[in-house]
């Protein structure tokens, strides 16, 4: 229920932020979550990780391109909003060279929207601008299709997770 309740809030959040881009600004927002399966969304390691992985992302969004910030500290996870100047298909390439780079991006959904003509949130997704489909961090297969089939228990997933961020870790 708390993860339902978390969707909704951000929505309206999501919402809200945008509202504030003019009419003629072609600007989105970056909406920074980590995709862990589970009851613990947050704890030392994972807040550690997620403050590593953003400060990638600022880097990436440089301060002149970003209008406003926000980061939230929820039971549900860590969130980060950055609205910024730059139009959705230029932002989500930025955002998706991340996932796939960075040795967690996998971990992150770095996800870009916008408010479309009926005024309402749209997501920009990796195939509306012709880049490849997001893959699993297990099989490597599509990631929606393992996430939809549940192919992978919430315990392997995890066990994967802590397997990457060690590593990580480790090599850091």
């Amino acid at each position: 229920m708390a993860m339902l309740d978390a969707r909704e809030q951000r929505a309206a959040l999501e919402y809200n932020l945008l509202s504030h881009l003019e009419n003629d600004n072609p600007g989105s927002l970056l909406v920074m979550t980590m995709a862990v399966p589970g009851p613990i969304k947050t704890n030392k390691v994972l807040n550690d990780v997620f403050e590593d992985l953003l400060e990638e992302v600022i880097q990436v969004l440089k301060p002149e391109r970003t209008l406003e910030e926000m980061k939230r500290v929820k039971n549900t996870g860590l969130e980060y909003y950055a609205l910024t100047s730059l139009s959705p298909s230029e932002l989500k390439p930025l955002m998706v060279e991340i996932e796939e780079k960075h040795p967690l991006g996998r971990l992150f959904d770095l996800d870009v929207v916008f408010l479309n003509e009926k005024n309402t949130v749209t997501g920009t997704s990796r195939t509306d601008l012709g880049l490849p489909v997001r893959r699993c961090f297990i099989c490597d297969r599509p990631a929606k299709e393992c996430g939809r089939s549940r192919r992978h228990s919430v315990e392997e997933l995890q066990m994967e997770i802590s397997k990457q961020i060690l590593r990580y870790l480790n090599n850091n």
